[in-house]
């Protein structure tokens, strides 16, 4: 029996007279809808499909570009409120000497107190470089001084001359800068190339919010509108830096954007529903008296989106790389079984993500979550209050994005996985050589 070898199977270089399953015309046709072959290396996305993505993001790219130069901030504006703490002038001091000494003065006496600390701090930075001044620490503060100890102290030139000077904080310096080290080294020993480009990635990220979102929301600017410019373009370059420029990678900045444009359509929906003002801290209630003209409803719905950014590139990323690696592993298989196989592993992976973002947020409230549970207001009274109900908002929008990014991203790379038939193209080529 002559067997034509024009005529070779998609799947390991077998002929379709020796491949027993391809005599199932059902499953032959499947199989037309995802093509491989075994002469090398596969190429799973034609140059057609390559236009098209890039029709669709190239634009998207150009918009972004524009949103950032036309948002682009001259700076933080100043305020007109001065001495409120947090902006005041800070030079470097030392505690040189600690000396325990009785309570004599203060709110807490000798009889009812252990000991006061006596330190001598001196400046180390600044015009008044070596002046020394004195501050006693009362029993029931939380911080105690060390002799040697570096500390931060704020400078106040319009009081006395004993006054002016006072410790504000520690100099956490060199443990934070230790700290960053070893992430940096752990990064780097694990991940390798990929290791110092997500840290180049991490570097360009906190430059976008730094340089770009903070100013420009002070300047004025619609903070979801920034948020959303902002957001895609640490998208854009976290995703192609990390993971390189292709049709992999395009897949997962199409699913992370759509699942960010539904976060901030349920987010903007139920902010709005719920009545919430963005107002419930100390912060936000420090920024609008400073800068009134900042929408603070808006900075809640920009946080939304930027704070479930880093997630959505995690799950849309793991979701591409596990239907190439699927279609890598089964070259026959039509994109509805990638598409199922994909979601049995994005369905773990909804349920891991979904309690980590959940217990993240938990963690960060957690002394407010201390307060409640002391309270004698029901669980409902509590989570209608409004500082309870932003964070209900907050996780479960977030999380319903990241859910409905699951199946969507699975869905775009099975689809643009399976959708390549250059090979078949090169087959009817040579047919008709031949």
């Amino acid at each position: 029996m002559r067997v034509d070898t024009t005529d070779t199977s998609d799947t390991a270089g077998f002929t379709r007279a020796a491949h027993p399953v391809d005599a199932d015309p059902a499953r032959a046709r499947a199989q037309g809808h995802c093509h491989s072959h075994a002469h090398g290396p596969a190429h799973p996305v034609s140059a057609h499909l390559r236009k098209v993505i890039a029709a669709v993001l190239v634009p998207f790219a150009a918009a972004v570009a524009i949103g950032l130069v036309v948002l682009w901030p001259n700076g933080a504006p100043a305020h007109t409120h001065t001495g409120v703490g947090f902006d005041q002038q800070t030079q470097s001091a030392q505690v040189r000497q600690v000396v325990d000494t009785p309570c004599t003065n203060g709110p807490i006496s000798t009889a009812t107190s252990g000991v006061c600390q006596r330190t001598v701090v001196q400046v180390t930075s600044g015009r008044d470089t070596g002046h020394t001044f004195t501050e006693i620490v009362q029993p029931g503060q939380l911080r105690r001084y060390t002799t040697g100890q570096r500390v931060v102290v704020a400078y106040s030139p319009g009081a006395p001359a004993n006054l002016r000077y006072s410790v504000i904080d520690v100099d956490r310096t060199v443990p934070m800068a230790a700290l960053a080290a070893v992430f940096a080294l752990a990064v780097v020993a694990v991940g390798r190339l990929r290791g110092v480009t997500a840290l180049v990635a991490l570097v360009i990220s906190f430059a976008v919010l730094t340089l770009f979102v903070l100013p420009a929301i002070l300047q004025g600017a619609n903070p979801l509108l920034v948020a959303v410019v902002g957001a895609s373009a640490i998208m854009l370059v976290a995703l192609y830096l990390c993971h390189g420029v292709g049709a992999r990678t395009s897949v997962a900045v199409l699913g992370t954007l759509c699942s960010l444009l539904l976060i901030g359509l349920l987010g903007s929906v139920f902010i709005d529903w719920a009545l919430l003002t963005g107002d419930t801290s100390d912060e936000t209630g420090l920024v609008h008296t400073l800068y009134p003209g900042i929408e603070i409803r808006g900075l809640l719905l920009a946080g939304v989106i930027i704070g479930s950014l880093g997630v959505l590139d995690d799950v849309t990323v793991t979701q591409v790389a596990a239907v190439w690696e699927l279609k890598d592993a089964d070259p026959a298989a039509t994109w509805r079984r990638l598409y199922g196989a994909g979601m049995r592993i994005g369905r773990d992976h909804i349920a891991s993500v979904v309690n980590t973002l959940v217990m993240a947020y938990a963690g960060a409230s957690l002394p407010l979550l201390l307060l409640f549970s002391i309270a004698r207001s029901g669980v409902a009274t509590v989570a209608n209050s409004e500082i309870v109900a932003e964070e209900i908002v907050r996780t479960l929008v977030g999380s319903i994005g990241l859910v409905a990014s699951v199946p969507l991203t699975t869905l775009l790379a099975a689809l643009v996985v399976c959708a390549d038939r250059p090979e078949r193209a090169h087959r009817r080529g040579r047919r008709r050589r031949a």
